[in-house]
Order: C-alpha cells, then sequence, then structure tokens
C-alpha cells in the first residue's frame, strides 16, 4: 500500500477558495450578497472575485504579499476574502477600532502591499500612514502600500483618497482569468492580529488548510445545513469572521452584509430576509435586549445564535430564548479560530430550562476539525480529571491551530508546549467531557488559599435583574490577600435611573447564593464597562482601578467620576464583538 503515490487525481490541496468555485456552479443563481438594495447571486460574486483577482495582480501581489483592508461588514469585505488568495496573495481584515497608531504599526509590521480602506474610514487611514511617513526616516526600507478607497456601493459619496477605487478594480478585471494555484495547502491565506489583551498584539498566520477543515468543522459542529442565511453581527475582521467569510460559501448560503450593528439594523435584516443564522458576542446580547419597543422586529423562526468571546451567563442565555434566539456556544482564539462548540445532545432536552441554559453556556467539545483538546496541570503536562472541579489550562492541538506568529519565532515557540498550543485559559472538564472555561490565567483570584474563578462569580452577578454588564478582578485584601471585587453597569429603571441600585444590594444577593468566601467584598458602578477594540472587557484596567480600592467601610473608595476620567475614552459603548472568539 506504501506504493501507491499522490498523484493529480487523488490529492488537491486543501483550500477554502474551491467552496466559491462550488457555490458558482451549484448555487449559481441564488443570492450570495446583500446589502441593503444591493443583491448579487454565486455566480455573480464568483466573477467579481475573478475581476478583482485579476487587477490585483496588477500591483504585482506575489505568494506571500500582504493585502490589507479596513472595512465594515460590507459586501467588498467579503469578496476580498476570496479574491486575495485568488490572486495569491495573504489577506489582513484590520479592526476598524483600533486608532493610527495600531494600525501603522499593523501595516508596518505585515509589510502590506496594498490598502483598501472604507469611504468611513478614511481619515483613520490617512492618519495612520502619515504616522508611517512620520517614521520613515527610522527605517529606510519602509514602502508604504498602495491604497485603494472602497467607497459607498449602495449611495456612492465620490470620496477620494489613493489613485484607485474598489469598483474600478472590480470592472477592469478579467472575469476570465484563472485564478492563483494552491500547491501547498500549508501555505498562508490569512493575518489576522490579536487583540492585546494579555501583551503585545501578535500576528497569527493561517493556513490554507487551517481555514478549509476550520470551516466544515463549525458547520459541523453548528449543524448548518445549505442555504441558510447568515447575519453579519459578527465583525470578518475577527479570525475573518470566525472562519465563516469562506464557511458560508460551502453551504451555499447568503450573506447579510451590516455596517452597523445597532439592534434596529439586526432587527430589521432579520425579519426582512428571514435570517436564520448570526454569529456574536454575549455584548451583542445586550444590545438585542436592550432594544427599544419601536426599533424591535417580530421573529418568525428561530435564529440560530453562534456565541463566542466572553463566557455568556447562563441567566443571559435565558434572557435570549423568549426573543426567538437560540444560542449555541463556540470557544476559540485568533491563534485557532473556532475550536469547540458546545453540541446538543438529545438527552438534555427534558432537562429544566435553567439546567440547559447551565450547559449551553459551556464551552463544549472539539470541532470534528480539530484533533485534540484537554484541561492539564502546565508544570506536569498531567490531564486533569473530568469532575468539573479541578481546573488547569486548556491545551488544543490540530490542523486549525496557527501556522505561528509572523516574525515572532520566541512567541511561537513559547506558544507550543510539549505538542499542545497553550491558550492561557483555565478550565474544568466535566464528567460529560464537556469543558467549561473558568477563567484566564491571570484573572483567577487566590483569596486565602481558595481559588475564586471570576467567570463563575460574573454568571452570579448577570443573574440580577438590574446588572447590564459585570466584571469581577482581585483587589488587596488585609487578611486574605486577595478578594473579588465587581464592577457593574446597571440597567435604567422605569425612570430612567440606574442610581436605585447599591453596593449593598448587590453583595446581599450575591450572599444567598454564594459562598461567603466568593462574595465580592466591594462592588463599584460604572455608566459601562472599559472594552477591547473587539468587545472585551478590559480586565486590566479595572485591576489598576481595584489595586487603589479598600475594603473596610471606614475608608471611602475613589469617585466613580474620578474612575470614568481615568477610563477616558476607553469606557465606550462597543457595537462589535475578542483576541478569544
Amino acid at each position: 500500500m506504501d506504493q501507491l503515490p499522490k498523484c493529480d487525481a487523488n490529492y488537491v490541496p486543501l483550500t477554502p477558495i474551491n467552496f466559491l468555485k462550488r457555490a458558482a456552479k451549484v448555487y449559481g443563481n441564488r443570492l450570495s450578497v446583500v446589502y441593503e438594495r444591493t443583491h448579487f447571486t454565486w455566480q455573480q460574486t464568483y466573477e467579481r472575485c475573478l475581476r478583482l483577482a485579476d487587477s490585483l495582480r496588477s500591483f504585482n501581489i506575489a505568494k506571500n504579499d500582504v493585502v490589507s483592508v479596513l472595512a465594515p461588514n460590507i459586501p467588498a469585505l467579503y469578496e476580498m476574502h476570496f479574491a486575495v488568495p485568488m490572486a495569491g496573495g495573504v489577506i489582513n481584515a484590520i479592526n476598524t477600532r483600533l486608532n493610527p497608531n495600531h494600525i501603522a504599526t499593523i501595516l508596518r509590521h505585515s509589510e502590506a502591499k496594498v490598502f483598501f480602506v472604507d469611504y468611513q474610514y478614511v481619515q483613520l487611514a490617512r492618519q495612520a500612514l502619515q504616522i508611517m511617513m512620520t517614521s520613515e526616516s527610522i527605517s529606510s526600507t519602509l514602502v508604504l502600500p498602495a491604497v485603494v478607497l472602497i467607497d459607498d456601493i449602495e449611495s456612492p459619496t465620490g470620496a477620494v483618497f489613493g489613485e484607485w477605487e474598489y469598483e474600478q478594480l472590480v470592472r477592469k478585471g478579467n472575469p476570465g482569468s484563472i485564478p492563483y494555484e494552491v500547491h501547498d495547502e500549508w501555505d498562508p491565506i490569512a493575518l489576522n492580529y490579536t487583540s492585546g489583551t494579555t501583551s503585545e498584539p501578535k500576528g497569527v498566520v493561517y493556513s490554507h488548510r487551517g481555514v478549509f477543515l476550520g470551516s466544515l468543522g463549525i458547520i459541523i459542529g453548528w449543524e448548518i445545513e445549505n442555504e441558510p442565511v447568515y447575519l453579519w453581527s459578527l465583525p470578518m475582521f475577527h479570525c475573518n469572521g470566525w472562519t465563516l467569510a469562506w464557511g458560508i460559501a460551502a453551504r451555499g448560503g447568503t450573506n447579510v452584509c451590516l455596517r452597523n450593528t445597532t439592534a434596529k439594523d439586526m432587527y430589521r435584516n432579520i425579519a426582512q430576509h428571514k435570517v436564520t443564522h448570526m454569529c456574536c458576542a454575549p455584548i451583542v446580547f445586550n444590545i438585542l435586549l436592550e432594544a427599544k419597543p419601536e426599533e424591535r422586529r417580530e421573529i418568525s423562526s428561530p435564529v440560530q445564535v453562534l456565541v463566542g468571546g466572553a463566557p455568556p451567563p447562563a441567566p443571559l442565555l435565558e434572557k435570549m430564548k423568549p426573543l426567538g434566539f437560540h444560542v449555541t456556544h463556540s470557544y476559540g482564539l485568533t491563534e485557532v479560530g473556532p475550536a469547540l462548540v458546545c453540541e446538543w445532545q438529545a438527552k438534555w432536552n427534558d432537562l429544566p430550562s435553567q439546567d440547559q441554559s447551565k450547559i449551553m453556556a459551556r464551552q463544549g467539545i472539539n470541532t470534528v476539525a480539530l484533533a485534540h483538546m484537554d484541561v492539564k496541570d502546565l508544570s506536569t503536562m498531567i490531564s486533569v480529571p473530568w469532575d468539573g472541579k479541578t481546573m488547569g489550562e486548556i491545551v488544543l492541538r490540530g490542523s486549525t491551530v496557527m501556522k505561528g506568529y509572523f516574525k515572532d519565532p520566541v512567541a511561537t515557540a513559547k506558544a507550543f508546549k510539549n505538542g499542545w498550543f497553550a491558550t492561557g485559559d483555565i478550565g474544568v472538564i466535566h464528567p460529560d467531557g464537556y469543558l467549561e472555561i473558568k477563567d484566564r490565567s491571570k484573572d483567577v483570584i487566590i483569596s486565602g488559599g481558595e481559588n475564586i474563578s471570576s467567570v463563575e462569580l460574573e454568571s452570579v452577578l448577570y443573574s440580577h435583574p438590574r446588572v447590564l454588564e459585570a466584571a469581577v478582578v482581585a483587589m488587596p485584601h488585609p487578611v486574605w490577600g486577595e478578594s473579588p471585587c465587581a464592577f457593574l453597569a446597571i440597567k435604567k429603571n422605569s425612570e430612567g435611573k440606574s442610581d436605585d441600585v447599591n453596593e449593598a444590594d448587590i453583595i446581599a444577593y450575591c450572599r444567598k447564593k454564594l459562598p461567603h468566601y466568593m462574595v465580592p467584598k466591594k462592588v463599584e458602578f460604572l455608566s459601562e464597562l472599559p472594552k477591547t477594540s473587539t468587545g472585551k472587557v478590559q480586565k486590566f484596567q479595572l485591576r489598576d482601578l481595584a489595586r487603589n480600592l479598600v475594603v473596610s467601610d471606614s475608608f471611602p473608595s475613589k469617585k466613580n467620576a474620578k474612575m470614568e476620567t481615568q477610563l477616558g475614552h476607553h469606557a465606550q459603548p462597543v457595537r462589535v464583538p475578542s483576541s478569544r472568539l
């Protein structure tokens, strides 16, 4: 049997580019992309991607060349996920909530050859390029990328930026051109930068093989049937929409693009296009739950929601059911994409609703595309028992794990520990084999020798009917060393006020539901919690604040106003979802 070699007939490198070609053949007349009044079929999308790929070659795009794009969830960004690799390049979708310095750093580090910019972000991009030009004297090798404007396809603004415009490149490209042929499935297809919540942002490189398998893994784990209608409430810049920027094509689905993730726009598009699937971080749940009556639309059939990012508390999942959203929990990282899915089992259907929500809040089991997941003591690499209590670090192994960090062999070697990818997340495994995340390793609170999971405490806080946002961090304690400090954003009451809930109310509530050592020793109220550019709560800022707080009632805590000032512009509304899914 070993004498049977690979040949062109039995071995073709895996690449998600083939999803598009297949969709054009099988679902050619079905809607592929919907953006307000703009509609494309799969045949049209395939042709547009061929044209754009051909035009990209005029920029001398070659293997491993990076093409960056700064844009919301619009048709152009979706098309570029296919067109860029069809030209042989590597797509780098940049987080639109970053500041000019961060964007300049990414452009410089990635050595982007072309930079596509949506008209809405021209000023942001211009500032980033100016920063790069200012630093040009420092680096004589710096070459600025060619700039392409993406004007609004629905209502062109006439904005001018760079020498080219997106639709011009699509029109001038040859639809009969032959796409770049992938000879090695290990070749890079995407470059994504981590959010930098725990360290400096790092460039994560995905391979064609990893994306192909990752897409199929999430399709199977989420049980996506053919011809879904998918709402882009999750940013495509976030792990390439958890690989679904390619995966929806594999199912011949319809991509409903969304420039702004507002309650009104989400409800309107769900009702108008009969959306069947969407992804988001838990923060989007709050946007939907807090929608005004005039913003809501009746949801006639259940919408399947894949949620990732911060672990969604069971009480929050309970609140989503009556609205018509059926939630499945996923877990992943920028370095892996979607890795685990809480696959539902029929035996749980008869459980009480609250028990079902607790199971849904688990991160679940590895997708069929990821070979292995485990929870280990990293000092010994011994697996923890499946008791739902013993904590260890979550480790992963499989073909969907990144190639490595771009230009950072030290960080790559550190991440790949003893044949596993060490996630830095702390979790437990329940007797049924399902994993539940408990914390980031640095977020576990050690109080008097007891390990306290901030995630578990946050889940209890979210069950309070007036809590909108909750985050728990460690604060100094004169006796126990550390103790939990809760930061909360409170929902307004019928009179539009939120100051009717106080620290004593919250502490009394927690004492009814938690062991005494887990109850917060301090509760601070903010108008909203500070978040990263991808919507993840910035606990490092809260930890800095908590260091200056004291437990004793005889010492006044810092005033909320001063706290808000310290948080500055970071404490702002977030419409989009984290380095972690």
